[in-house]
């Protein structure tokens, strides 16, 4: 079964990372995909777009309605996602806590 695990990140935070933390966290999640990949769980994994850089589209009575950001009311966005497969529930969680970002934000 396939699993989308969205990682949730506070962009004001993640932009006040030390350029050096950054880079480790980056270097964490390739080191973690080539682990799902090793296992057969990996499917994809991407980062998104900035905030700022985003829309979010509604479209109610056939007129569309276009506003700023991924975000509703909430200081974090989703900031990248990891679609997986795992057997069961547990184990897409268990995968899903190994997430690198999971120390900064919420999966």
């Amino acid at each position: 079964m396939r699993y989308l695990c969205l990682i949730h990140l506070n962009e004001g935070e993640l932009a006040a990372m030390p350029a050096s933390e950054a880079s480790d966290l980056n270097a964490r999640h390739l080191d973690f995909n080539d682990s799902l990949r090793a296992t057969g769980n990996f499917i994809v994994a991407e980062a998104l777009a900035p905030a700022q850089e985003t829309k979010k589209l509604s479209k109610r009575t056939g007129k569309v309605h276009i506003t700023d950001g991924p975000f509703t009311e909430a200081k974090e966005v989703v900031a990248g996602f990891y679609l997986i497969e795992a057997d069961t529930l547990q184990e897409a969680t268990e995968i899903a806590s190994r997430i690198p970002s999971a120390a900064l934000g919420t999966i």
